[in-house]
This record gives C-alpha cells, structure tokens and sequence, in this order.
C-alpha cells in the first residue's frame, strides 16, 4: 500500500490521492460545521 501524505502519493497511487483528498475534505467540513454550530 502506498502512503500519502498531504495530497501527494508515494507510489503511484492515483485511488490513494483521491482517498487523501477526500479525508482532507472531510475534516474541514467537520471544523467549519463545529465553528457554525458554536
């Protein structure tokens, strides 16, 4: 399994890139509903 980091795969692994992204997005949505919310 690749390790990605940032955004950016080690490995060629275009599916690990998309999986940073998306966990990336995920916590930002996370912090901005928390800050609307409080």
């Amino acid at each position: 399994m690749s390790y990605c980091y940032g955004g950016y795969g080690y490995g060629g692994n275009s599916y690990g890139n998309n999986f940073a992204l998306i966990v990336v997005l995920f916590i930002l949505l996370i912090i901005v509903g928390a800050a609307f919310y409080c």
